[in-house]
């Protein structure tokens, strides 16, 4: 709590005190309060089984200002959570997402870290290893997986043949230094990976950069063993807020919208033209079934999850748990996307 003025050094004292005292509920924090910390933030204070014991962020003043939103306790150094929780939600730039959840996991704090789990798959398996050494859990921030629709998906998605996934907005100045896959594509890979039952026989990609040094738009193309083809396309260079995903099988065409939440399944579908002097035109039919999602908030469900995995220790396989080998899967292959782009860099230039 540096940097603070006396009155406010005794009025967070005050409030430490009262918290830490509750033993009967979960001790919770937050470490990086930016754009996504804040929601962090917000759904802690709601859930009742939780004593949220304080946020940390480097810039004191925004740490103060949600601090009092919320009436906790600001830090300046997230070292000063330490032995004061048991579970924490790391929202921070991802260069320190290594350094901030091994010293939280090191000291026996269930971690919820915000994706990409690191920019390197070695940095990646050892947090892995820490907290598998620590006896505690490690859950990667794929908030998508917890979206009422993708729940819904796993359930009716059985031998997909073609999927085509599309996640487009506009460009916000605070993603600059991470590049599309790791901003967005990811949560499709993620998703992808874990609804295809076969190993990934090849990737094609192909990027450019728009806004930032990065590239903030990309399009890749994954086959798998079994036959079954994904397209991806993610982009901050979009004047128009998409995020969609459809799966084809012999029998249907699943179509799911992230944003709304909802699934609908088309069946036997038929088409034809009807050609006369004045004109062609087409007509198509199929049976349209629309699937009942039960719709809450995804970040609120991940949370949730997190301190259920907590409660039961991390040996218990919570609803929803995802294994190691697939949280390490998707990174890889988003890695393997960068490296590829890095290689042939395309910049888009205006004619």
């Amino acid at each position: 709590m540096s940097n603070l003025s006396r009155n406010r050094k005794e009025e967070y004292a005050h409030r430490e005190k009262r918290v830490v005292t509750d033993i009967n509920r979960i001790r919770a924090g937050v470490v990086g309060v930016g754009h996504m910390g804040s929601y962090h933030v917000g759904v802690y204070s709601e859930l009742f089984n939780v004593e949220f014991v304080g946020v940390a962020d480097t810039d004191i003043n925004k740490a103060e200002n949600i601090a009092r939103k919320y009436n906790t306790v600001p830090y300046q150094d997230y070292k000063e959570l330490f032995g004061k929780i048991d579970v924490v939600s790391i929202a921070v730039p991802t260069e320190l997402h290594y350094e901030v959840a091994a010293d939280f996991l090191n000291k026996g704090v269930h971690v919820l870290l915000e994706k990409p789990i690191t920019k390197n798959l070695d940095q990646a398996r050892k947090l892995f290893e820490i907290a598998k050494e620590k006896g505690v859990v490690l859950n990667i921030g794929h908030v998508e997986r917890f979206n009422g629709a993708v729940q819904e998906l796993k359930n009716i998605v059985s031998n997909p043949i073609f999927i085509e996934s599309r996640r487009l907005g506009p460009y916000v100045e605070r993603v600059k230094d991470d590049d599309v896959v790791l901003d967005l594509m990811i949560h499709d890979i993620d998703i992808i990976l874990n609804l295809v039952d076969s190993k990934v026989k090849e990737v094609s990609a192909k990027g450019v950069s728009v806004f930032s040094n990065h590239e903030d738009l990309a399009n890749i193309q994954i086959s798998f063993e079994n036959g079954c083809i994904a397209n991806i396309t993610a982009s901050r260079a979009t004047q128009q807020k998409i995020r969609t995903m459809a799966v084809t099988q012999k029998d249907a065409y699943i179509f799911l919208d992230f944003t709304d939440q909802d699934i609908h399944i088309h069946r036997q579908a038929s088409s034809e033209h009807i050609l006369t002097k004045e004109e062609l035109r087409y007509k198509q039919e199929s049976f349209i079934e629309r699937i009942f999602v039960h719709k809450d908030n995804p970040l609120k469900l991940e949370i949730k999850h997190l301190i259920e995995c907590a409660l039961n220790n991390a040996n218990h396989h919570a609803e929803n748990s995802v294994s190691i080998e697939k949280e390490l899967q998707s990174l890889e292959l988003a890695l393997t996307v960068i490296d590829t782009f890095k290689k042939n860099r395309i910049e888009f230039k205006e004619s």
